[in-house]
């Protein structure tokens, strides 16, 4: 889950994290309140979930109080548009006036799961400010990597020899070290699956802090941090994504044309490859779970059904716990509730499925029964 950089400094401070001082407003008066107290000289950004925000316009360094009110009018309310949005940019409800940093330096922090070792790895890097996966790309070297041991956690010498490759000295090296090992704190503790500091900057003044910070929680991990789902912004959200949700539905739009409903993410996953293997785009993700019912494949139906993208739909079940009898018995009745000539081709594997099969070739609604995952990927894309 994630969400909005005013939220995320705000965890931070919880765990002594370094974070400029500074407060969320939703009207122009409110940011001047905020800049007045801040002594005048403030940031004022723009808090959507999307990154290159001042590229878009979403972030401005101001002079004084009149100047703040000015931009957060001009931000609160604008369709910011930046390379993780889209063309269809993001409404601005609320900006974070901060107070003004005097930058020596900039560096880059962050701390992810490391799927290939399956451990939790810190990075760093001294090109901060930038997109990390540009230094990925074109100088790996930049980047610097400590591996976590889950049994002990990030040790101070670690976080000690991140601030030294940093190439920061003296006091600097302590500060950033404590800041480091505070920044892990927070993502273990809080169950984070990223904790990205972008930049992470040494003021002229000497202090280290997060001028900007980036926190997604890992959704498995919700249900013990009761908390954190308040501060869930579904308006950030794809509209159909939170639909989804609501019905316990794994749903992910793409940008292809081909809906896909499956039951189980592996088989979702190899269903979008045989598609396109097939010269097809698939237009979603959507595992309607290993138990899916005739209610949950016409909840996922509809939701297929509200992306005007969608050309054709591909329904692949495998029935081990769930009945391939049931989920067409929904197949049947979505296609009658909704009326759509969509084209569906239906591919129902396992417990029942010769009873499926029959139902569904007696129930007259042109439904495209294919025999086996190869032959529903090329009939659905045929369809097209």
């Amino acid at each position: 889950m994630k969400i909005h950089e005013f939220q995320a400094k705000d965890l931070l401070r919880r765990y002594n994290v370094a974070v400029p001082e500074g407060g969320v407003a939703r009207t122009p008066r409110e940011a001047g309140d905020l800049a007045a107290r801040l002594g005048g000289r403030v940031v004022v950004k723009a808090q959507i979930h999307a990154g290159g925000r001042g590229k878009g316009g979403g972030i401005r360094v101001v002079e004084d109080v009149d100047a703040a009110v000015a931009a957060a009018r001009d931000i609160i309310g604008m369709l910011l548009v930046t390379h993780q949005t889209g063309p269809g940019g993001q409404q601005v409800k609320q900006v974070l006036v901060e107070a003004a940093s005097d930058i020596d330096r900039e560096f880059y922090l962050g701390i992810t799961l490391d799927r290939t070792q399956n451990r939790v790895v810190v990075m760093a890097s001294r090109e901060g400010g930038v997109e990390i996966e540009e230094v990925a790309a074109r100088s790996p070297e930049k980047i610097l990597v400590e591996t976590v041991d889950p049994s002990v956690g990030l040790l101070p010498f670690q976080a000690t020899r991140l601030a030294f490759g940093l190439g920061l000295e003296g006091a600097s090296v302590r500060q950033a070290a404590r800041f480091i090992l505070s920044l892990h704190d927070a993502y273990s503790t809080a169950d984070c699956s990223l904790a990205e500091i972008n930049p992470l900057v040494l003021t002229t003044a000497g202090d280290v802090l997060a001028l900007d910070a980036k926190i997604n929680f890992d959704d498995s991990g919700l249900y013990r941090h009761k908390e954190q789902l308040e501060l869930r912004d579904v308006d950030e959200e794809d509209k159909l994504e939170v639909e989804a949700s609501e019905y316990d539905l794994n749903y992910i739009k793409l940008d292809g044309n081909i809906g896909c409903i499956v039951n189980g993410a592996g088989l979702a996953m190899a269903t979008m490859d045989i598609i396109k293997l097939a010269g097809g785009e698939p237009a979603n993700f959507l595992d309607v779970g290993g138990g899916a019912s005739a209610e949950t494949v016409q909840n996922g139906f509809r939701i297929l059904l509200s992306d005007p993208n969608v050309k054709a739909i591909l329904i692949n079940i495998f029935g081990g716990i769930v009945r391939c009898d049931r989920v067409a018995e929904g197949v049947i009745q979505a296609r009658q509730n909704l009326e759509t000539t969509v084209p569906t081709v239906v591919r129902l594997a396992g417990t029942n499925a010769d009873v499926a099969a029959a139902m569904l070739e007696k129930s007259s609604l042109d439904f495209v029964v294919a025999t086996g995952l190869k032959d529903a990927a090329e009939k659905v894309v045929a369809t097209l």
